[in-house]
């Protein structure tokens, strides 16, 4: 082979070198792109909430739950637990702590205000033993909650029969293990509180 088909050999191989480097270049220009979009994005939501809103006042939450009220066959699964109201309010405060996108204070002279009020409390019957004994509930918390803007004293969104709920067992299953009812309550609860913080920082 001439010194032609020399030099026109080794100008291909230059020529694919080029271009090869340059789609490397390109795809690791477009891969740091997508990480620092993901990394921007991250897994919080603070930027969809207004940049004015940096605190919360949660109102203690009032127990509405009628134990008056006649059983029949829509509410009979309706039960009453003490100061489960109570309750609510301090898992909605220490989960909004936890959260971190907006910061809960004992005063009103908060950016916001939550209101809420306990209106039902069920535990429901899901699945039966072959001796119809109940082996699977799950429990249902119901709230009304509401958020004010306090320096424009306007209300942002209301949410009635808000609910959290906890699925559990009373004895060894093959789906599940058993727990007991305070503890359902309390991941019923947790469950709660979670979604209220979700809906309120979430955009409006």
């Amino acid at each position: 082979m001439g010194s032609n088909g020399l030099r026109k050999t080794a100008d291909i191989g230059e020529g694919e070198m080029k271009r090869m480097s340059l789609q490397k270049s390109i795809l690791l220009v477009t891969s740091y792109s997508l990480l620092v979009t993901i990394i921007g994005c991250g897994y919080t939501t603070r930027s969809m909430i207004s940049s004015k809103f940096h605190t919360i006042y949660i109102t203690p939450f009032v127990n509405k739950v009628d134990i008056t009220r006649e059983t029949d066959a829509a509410n009979k699964y309706r039960i009453y637990r003490p100061m489960l109201e109570t309750d609510i309010t301090k898992k909605v405060t220490n989960k909004y702590l936890f959260d971190g996108n907006l910061r809960p204070v004992k005063t009103e002279s908060s950016d916001l205000i939550l209101k809420g009020e306990l209106v039902e409390f069920r535990r429901d019957p899901l699945r039966y033993t072959d001796n119809d004994e109940v082996e699977e509930y799950r429990i249902n918390i119901v709230v009304n909650i509401s958020l004010w803007d306090r320096k424009e004293n306007i209300l942002v969104w209301q949410e009635n029969n808000f609910t959290g709920d906890f699925t559990y067992f009373t004895s060894f299953t093959t789906s599940g293990t058993p727990k007991s009812e305070d503890v359902a309550v309390n991941d019923a609860l947790d469950d709660l509180a979670r979604r209220i913080v979700e809906r309120t920082v979430e955009q409006w």
